[in-house]
């Protein structure tokens, strides 16, 4: 019988026995850029057998291969790939997904993304992929019947979507997707970063590739940047392998050591952090400077019901707040209050974080776009740490009230 995910984040991956006969409690830091063999028979054997055979750093470590049969395995993947960060994980997922079954060259023709996709996720697809001649069009994918019909009317061969939307915490149904995408003989990549393996296995849902910002949630102590990507077959992990190894995408083995040691406590950190944001969640909906409280654990939320299912009673670690004076005056007057919630462009840490999107994490999003998709200007996105939760609600409160004044 398979062990609860909470084992398998302390022990998958470590305790390796060395040639000298003792194992290593915890996974050591392989710091050598090149592993040399007696012989040029075993090299060459380690250069045609893959996988975890060590040869040179940019195709792989003993500290990266550890941290990949974790994510595979608390994945339910048939393989995993890490990166330098997540950008370059989303990179090699979106190359791999769009190429064709048995074909070795990277050829995405169309790309259907969520019309509520992080900041940058935008950019990479507008200065990369459709730069290079990729068709890059959106839709609601809340909505299934708009789906299908862009579906139906564009013919995608990849479609990209967030599990938990950033910022404004939009939940997909996974499995109805993977199944229009299937349907067409498509593929879905599914960027689940802000709900980690503690909230969905998206690839049990019938996903293809699930990315991470291991910088978030993995590593969770704001000390390490990586990104990772997991895969349902064989083929797609072993196709954004090898263009991860041409396109040079290695991840430190300092950097695999610290998101590893990081997931040991990830299934812990994530409980207390939803159970957190949900309490906080039905307090600042009370407080007269706030006009919306956005959590997908709140009755009142769109897809409250869909999340309850799929996400299995949790509901993430971030909340986003629409203040009643929806201006940046505002939001700055806010944040500028704050004594225990950090001003830090980033998610998931033990320490809570609160960024604003307009010049965080879509700055690169034209006004207009923002405006469309419900960003507005007294939009501030917060990442519940562990910190205790009645400091937490006192120090928003103390906040919200002084900028009040």
């Amino acid at each position: 019988m398979p062990h609860a995910l909470n084992t398998r984040l302390v022990h998958t991956g470590e305790h390796q026995p060395t040639a000298q006969g003792y194992t290593p409690t915890a996974l050591p830091v392989h710091a050598s850029a090149t592993f040399y063999y007696p012989d040029l028979d075993a090299l060459t054997g380690a250069f045609e057998r893959g996988g975890d055979a060590v040869t040179y750093a940019r195709h792989g470590n003993p500290s990266t291969h550890a941290l990949e049969t974790l994510i595979a395995d608390v994945e339910g993947g048939r393989g995993a790939v890490v990166t330098g960060s997540g950008m370059a994980a989303l990179h090699l997922a979106l190359l791999a997904a769009g190429t064709p079954r048995g074909n070795l060259e990277p050829a995405p023709r169309h790309i259907l993304v969520s019309n509520d996709l992080y900041g940058t996720t935008h950019k990479q697809l507008k200065v990369f992929f459709a730069a290079q001649g990729v068709r890059v069009s959106t839709c609601d994918m809340t909505d299934l019947a708009a789906t299908r019909q862009a579906i139906e009317a564009g013919e995608p061969d990849v479609l990209l979507c967030e599990a938990i939307s950033n910022p404004l915490l939009k939940v997909v149904d996974l499995a109805a997707l993977a199944e229009l995408a299937h349907a067409v003989d498509a593929r879905l990549v599914v960027d689940a970063t802000m709900a980690t393996p503690v909230l969905c296995q998206p690839l049990a849902l019938g996903v293809d590739l699930v990315v991470h910002s291991a910088t978030k949630y993995f590593s969770g102590h704001g000390d390490a940047l990586g990104g990772a990507l997991a895969a349902r077959a064989t083929l797609l992990s072993d196709t954004a392998r090898r263009y991860g190894i041409l396109l040079g995408t290695v991840l430190s083995p300092f950097e695999a050591k610290l998101i590893m040691r990081g997931m040991k406590t990830l299934a812990l950190r994530v409980r207390e952090q939803c159970a957190t944001a949900l309490t906080l969640a039905h307090a600042l909906g009370a407080h007269p400077q706030v006009a919306e409280v956005v959590y997908p654990g709140l009755p009142g939320h769109p897809q409250h019901a869909l999340a309850a299912r799929q996400f299995g009673g949790l509901f993430g670690g971030i909340l986003a707040v629409r203040l009643r004076a929806d201006t940046r005056a505002a939001a700055a007057a806010v944040m500028s209050r704050l004594r225990i919630v950090l001003p830090a462009t980033s998610l998931g840490d033990v320490y809570s974080l609160v960024t604003y999107p307009p010049v965080s994490s879509h700055r690169d999003v034209s006004p207009a776009e923002r405006a469309a998709q419900g960003i507005s200007e007294g939009l501030l996105r917060f990442s519940i740490g562990i910190e205790d939760a009645a400091d937490l609600l006192a120090d928003l409160t103390q906040a919200l009230d002084g900028a009040a004044c």
